[in-house]
Formats: structure tokens, sequence, C-alpha cells
């Protein structure tokens, strides 16, 4: 269950053709959060512009090691805004209550346990680590200091999600046995082309601190400003997008992970020196768990889509599927036939179901719920959900174990990939298994 701000959804018939999905009230404040930015590129200053939209929140300081940046910043949000390019200075600040962590993956672990020994709650940008061996470190992070942490897989506040979960554990599409999710983009931004400055310099950057936690080399502009290229700073194709899926699904099924993990794909079209690949294909097997029966999961990305891309997960049972996004939801279910095939009619005879005159095949019966006119989204109820932990010193559900759980499986997709191997792993305690 989410912390707060949870969902009221309309009571479900599976024959209707459509649901409004709503919240059940407005959030208000009950008192001011001050918060800081650590990392202040696209997904940084997203999630910053979000997380002030919530009643009672105030940016006070802000971190990046590009000077443009934090110029940037003080244009947007003012000049009395404390700027640095040392993140220490900034959880040194008694002013600063949490944290949004938006920095290349590489120092996710690091600034997030420094945080929360620092005393401040921590919005982590997705994936929660740069590599598998880092995860209990946050683990027992945050178990001892008590500070809300929070991984930002922002579909697992959405009403669709939401939703979604509901409606499988009502039995709306039967035995889940098979799930699928698939993102693509094929725009020069959406294939991680970021821009880089003219001013980009080792006078603008500092590059030494960039790099101190990783393999030594001369500056580079574009593995500074294009970093989810590079092994050594970002996580491919999996630790930038799969892991939403992960995350997503982990939530509706109320699952630990999968035990088996194969990846394949392929450098396809963005040869420009990036290091991970622009095509990944991955397959999983989820054994039986208290929440939920043994399935498979197939997930594919695609940064060369000339379809202009799209982005879905699709949940597969045995009497019908939905389709889920953050703002909706398809149910699709089909309707029982009759014929007079004699493989049909013994099939019937054994399950002890009648067998009547031959009729024409129906279409699925379709049920879409979307959310109503004026929904924020998940970004924005994902930071409702960690202010009202902090206010309330209550849970959120994608906490580091969560965050793990979800990202492990995204990481390991890459050690699949380099090593072509399947990879097994043990959801439950974390940790690779032998086989």
């Amino acid at each position: 269950m989410l912390a707060t701000g949870s969902s009221v959804l309309a009571a479900d018939n599976f024959s209707a053709p459509f649901t409004y999905l709503k919240r059940s009230s407005q959030f208000s404040a009950n008192d001011n959060i001050q918060i800081a930015l650590i990392g202040a590129g696209g997904m940084g200053v997203s999630d910053t512009k979000t997380a002030l939209e919530v009643p009672g929140v105030k940016l006070v300081a802000v971190c990046d090691l590009y000077d443009g940046r934090l110029q940037d910043a003080k244009k947007m949000w003012g000049n009395d805004i404390f700027t640095t390019r040392n993140y220490k200075e900034i959880l040194n600040r008694k002013d600063v209550d949490a944290v949004i962590v938006g920095t290349p993956d590489h120092w996710h672990k690091q600034i997030s346990i420094d945080a929360m020994r620092a005393g401040k709650h921590v919005y982590c940008e997705k994936p929660m680590v740069h590599s598998i061996d880092e995860g209990h470190d946050v683990i027992k992070a945050q178990k001892e200091t008590g500070m809300v942490f929070q991984v930002g897989s922002q579909g697992v506040s959405s009403l669709g999600n939401e939703k979604a979960k509901q409606l499988l554990e009502s039995g709306a599409i039967g035995t889940l046995n098979y799930a699928e999710g698939f993102w693509a983009r094929f725009s020069p931004i959406g294939a991680w082309q970021y821009n880089i400055p003219a001013d980009a310099s080792p006078q603008t950057v500092d590059w030494e601190a960039y790099i101190s936690n990783t393999n030594k080399r001369p500056f580079d502009a574009k593995r500074f400003f294009r970093w989810r290229n590079y092994r050594d700073y970002g996580t491919g194709m999996s630790g930038d997008l799969y892991v939403h899926l992960f995350s997503s699904l982990h939530f509706i099924t109320g699952s630990m992970g999968p035990e088996k993990i194969y990846s394949t794909g392929g450098l396809r079209y963005w040869k420009d020196g990036r290091e991970v690949p622009d095509m990944q294909l991955g397959a999983f097997d989820y054994a039986q768990q208290q929440s939920h029966p043994a399935f498979n999961l197939s997930l594919r990305c695609n940064f060369i889509d000339g379809t202009s891309g799209n982005t879905y997960l699709k949940l597969v049972g045995s009497e019908g599927s939905m389709d889920v996004t953050w703002d909706d939801v398809t149910v699709k279910r089909n309707k029982e036939i009759v014929s007079d095939d004699p493989f049909f009619i013994e099939q019937m005879k054994k399950q002890g179901k009648a067998i009547s005159q031959r009729k024409q095949i129906l279409p699925p019966q379709i049920t879409k719920y979307a959310a109503e006119e004026g929904y924020k989204g998940g970004p924005y109820d994902h930071f409702v959900n960690f202010f009202n932990a902090i206010r309330t010193k209550g849970n959120v559900v994608e906490d580091a174990i969560f965050g793990y759980r979800a990202a492990a499986p995204a990481l390991l997709c890459n050690d699949s990939y380099f090593k072509e191997t399947p990879i097994f792993w043990d959801p439950e305690k974390m940790q690779i298994k032998k086989k």
C-alpha cells in the first residue's frame, strides 16, 4: 500500500467500455520541507520542478559539477539559491531536509549513503545503484539511519499502476502467465545524444571530481554530458529504461524479481563511440512466489524505432490481458465461444462444460480505465508520497529494498549481454546464485 495519497477507483465492471481513475482529494502541506538538488542535469531539473509543485516544498540549494548548470539554477529559482560544485557542502547545511540525487548513475550509491548518514531524506533517481554489488550498502544505510529513501521510478505511484495492481488481484485477467514490456525511441536526444555546451572545458567542469570514483582519464566532454553511453558512468538501456518496467511490474504483481536473466542485442545504428547497445532484448523467468504464480517476462528496447517509438507494459493471463501505462489501463477479455470442432468439444467435455450449437467467434471485451482530466501524473504523485512520508514519519513503496530488487535484474541484463550467458539470481536474498 502507498504511504499516503492512494487512489479511489470506481467499481469494476469488465464489460463496461470506459472508467475514469481519480485521486480522492487534493494534498495539503502540514509543514514546510526544504530540499536541495544534487545533479542539475535534465532529469534532476525535471524532478525539482515537479517537487516544487507539491505544497510546502522549497528549494534552497543546488550542486552540479558544471558551472553553466549552477548559473541556470539561479536563473530558474532565484539568486538566493546556494550553489556549489561540492555535494558535501549541501549535506552540511542545517536548512536542508531532503535531497534529490539526479547525478549520473555511478554517484547514486555514495551520495545517497552520505546524505542519509548526514540526516537527509533522499529521493534518488533510478537505477538506485550503478553495479550489482552496491545495493546492500544503500539498504543498510536506510535501515540504520531511519531516513526516508525513495527511488525515482515514478510509475510506481501512478494511477495506472495502482489500477493494474487492483485488477490483477481481483482476477480481471485470470492467472498471470506472461508479461512483456517495450520502450522505443529514435530522436537524437532520446538516444542520449545530449547537447554539449560550447564552453565545456576543464575550467567549467570539475572533471576530477566526476571521475574520482571510477577509471581515471583525460577530460572528455562527451563522457560528461553524454554519460549514459559509457559504462563507467551509466547503466545502458536496461538501467535507464528496463528498470521502470521492472518497478511497475513488481509493484503490480508484488514480485521480488526474476530468478533467471538473459539478454542479447547489439549496436545497430548509433555508432558514435558508445559502449552500450542501442537495441536490447531481455528474457526473464519468474518462479512462483507468495504473491504470484510462475510466469515469464520479455523486455525490448529500441533506439532505432522508425515508427517514432512507444512504451507499454502488458500482463497476460488465462482469461485476458491488460496494457498498462502510468495514466491508463486497458483490459481485454476473450468472450467464451462454442464450436462444433471435435477437439474443442472433447476439451469442453473434459472440463465439464456444456456444448451448444456452433457460433461466430466474437471480439474480446475491452474495458478502458483512464486518468480523469487534470491528473498531475505519476511523477507528481511520487513526490507527494515522498514528502508525506517525511512529514508523517511513514514509509514509501519504492524504498531501498524495492529499488534494489528492480535495479538488480536491469543491471544483470548488462552483465548477461557482455558475458553472453544467462545469470541466475536469488530475488529474496538479493544475491547472484551459482547454477
